[in-house]
């Protein structure tokens, strides 16, 4: 008989068969990447506010390897007055005579907001500065305001100016932050070149990416350059962009350099899932999302040049629109709850279980949601937080900023497989299912009870064994983090206080707690047996559980 912990949910378990989940410590899975650990979003002014350095610094703090961050609009010419979707920095204009105007202060306030963090920038290259657009005018000033435009959009009217701003641009963060610094970071040319982010064709992306690159390279040729980044690839539009891409940079010719070729240190496009609102509650669309992914991997491994290049998804989100807020979107109403969690922690393991069968140098999995200056509290955005309290996601995040070493073998007996959710997502049995990691003094294992839709359901019984472990650990610790209505769950929190529009001090000091990442119970010692322990618990619907243990 092994020793066993019982950590229950409820006060007693549902009469139901317990869902059995085995780690085997002693069989190794494959390496344990942080490609959690990137996050993104559209307004760059954001990163500077007071909630948004409390966010970076949060991020930062959540993994022991460097968070990287994207943002939108780093080139786009402006003040620097934030808006939904929107941002600038005004880093190149030009005088009279059509001479460029470099100016990096707006630019630099943002980088330096995540270097003091700990946190990286992941470099998106765009986008079209006024001065340097073929169709300037309308140039969007703030988004949804009259006479907006798409002027950033265009391509360069020279090539060559668009050339040397990146140039100068990759010089001045070698000399701010020096040159070991800045061959850490990703330089990604545009966002999505294959939709409205780009009227250009694919050959003037092309021609755009050539001298980009080169200008890259001329400056610091140790640094890391790629894209296209596009949409999904499981839409044709966005395979066929990608594919052309791929063949430019193997065998097409340089517009910058003439020679046959261009360099390519990374691929990144994007993966979304779908949601709906089907008779008032949500449905996700987790085998979207797959579906992206796994098209994504298939182009690349079709190029032999290419497959042990390193890939991002420099977006990969439950669907698109970060700023369609839940009121409007019915749709989006899962963003403040612990669904949000339970979807992510499914497709992180499943997006690795991919990886892992094409064989594929997966990065990055980056979650494209931060936070929105001056909005009502849990309005319904894709954000990590709102008016500075932390929302369930984040806490996924810091789950798995606890796993490290090597992942090791699981099994499941409820688990969907990927081979289901790829062919019908995750519409009848829920998935049940863990993945588990493994180093010289502890393991951690993440669980989750994930469905597509958001409806009432009993919590299941969970019987986990813990197997394989060191013959030295002798006695181990157990902590048992959760996320659910009652854990580490600030929205929830929020409507039982009556969900109140402005909080008191005393109501936000609760919330900001409620928002942290919190144990189910108190940690405990156990002595395994047989190099076994046993762990039972309820793990309710749209629930997600790290069970670490130490020794």
């Amino acid at each position: 008989m092994r020793t066993a912990i019982l950590l229950l949910f409820a006060a007693v378990l549902p009469a139901q068969p317990p869902v059995e989940i085995r780690v085997d410590a002693a069989s190794k899975a494959g390496p344990f990447r942080p490609i959690y650990a990137y996050f993104g979003y559209d307004e760059p002014n954001y990163t500077y506010s007071t909630n948004g350095k409390k966010l970076i610094g949060e991020l930062a703090a959540l993994s022991p390897n460097a968070v990287q961050i994207r943002a939108h609009h780093l080139l786009v010419t402006g003040d620097g007055t934030p808006a939904l979707k929107w941002g600038s920095t005004n880093v190149y204009t030009e005088d009279g005579s059509g001479k460029p105007v470099y100016d990096w202060t707006i630019l630099d306030r943002i980088f330096d907001t995540y270097r003091q963090a700990g946190a990286k920038p992941f470099v998106e290259i765009g986008f079209m500065p006024e001065a340097l657009s073929t169709h300037p005018e309308p140039y969007m000033r703030h988004f949804g305001q009259p006479n907006d435009g798409a002027g950033w959009s265009y391509p360069p009217k020279d090539y060559a100016k668009w050339g040397e701003l990146i140039h100068r641009w990759v010089l001045h963060t070698v000399d701010r932050y020096g040159r070991a610094e800045v061959e850490t970071w990703s330089w990604e040319v545009w966002n999505e070149p294959d939709i409205s982010y780009w009227r250009g064709t694919p050959e003037e992306y092309n021609k755009l990416y050539d001298y980009a690159a080169d200008g890259i390279k001329r400056a610091l040729p140790t640094a890391r350059v790629g894209g296209p980044a596009t949409t999904g690839p499981g839409s044709a539009r966005a395979a066929a962009f990608l594919k052309q891409f791929l063949e430019h940079c193997a065998h097409g010719v340089n517009g910058a350099s003439g020679q046959r070729g261009a360099p390519l240190d990374f691929i990144s496009f994007h993966a979304k899932g779908a949601t709906r609102a089907v008779d008032g509650h949500v449905m996700m669309g987790l085998r979207n999302n797959l579906t992206d992914v796994q098209r994504g991997l298939e182009i690349v491994r079709d190029f032999p040049e290419f497959r042990a290049l390193p890939i991002v998804l420099s977006e990969c989100d439950p669907e698109g629109c970060a700023a369609c807020v839940a009121s409007q979107y019915p749709q989006n109403g899962y963003r403040n709850s612990a669904m949000y969690a339970a979807y992510t922690a499914a497709s992180f393991a499943n997006v690795i279980r991919l990886a892992d069968r094409y064989q594929s140098n997966l990065e990055g999995m980056l979650t494209w949601a931060f936070e929105f200056e001056k909005q009502p509290y849990f309005a319904g955005f894709r954000t990590l937080a709102t008016n500075g309290i932390d929302k369930p996601i984040l806490n996924l995040f810091r789950m798995t900023g606890l796993m490290r070493g090597t992942r090791v073998r699981v099994e499941s007996s409820a688990a969907a497989g990927l081979d289901q959710i790829l062919s019908a997502g995750v519409h009848g049995q829920p998935d049940i299912d863990a993945m588990a990691t493994a180093d010289d003094r502890e393991m951690a294992v993440l669980l989750w009870n994930y469905h597509d839709q958001d409806l009432p359901a009993a919590p299941a019984p969970v019987h986990l064994v813990l197997a394989g472990l060191p013959r030295q650990a002798g006695r181990v610790l157990v902590a048992h983090y959760r996320i659910d209505d009652q854990h580490s769950n600030a929205y929830t929190a929020w409507q039982r206080m009556g969900s109140p529009a402005q909080p008191s001090p005393e109501q936000y000091a609760a919330l900001e707690a409620a928002g942290q990442l919190q144990m189910l119970g108190s940690p405990v010692w156990l002595w395994p047996k047989d190099r076994d322990i046993e762990v039972q618990f309820t793990l309710p619907r749209l629930a997600v559980s790290l069970v670490r243990v130490s020794w």
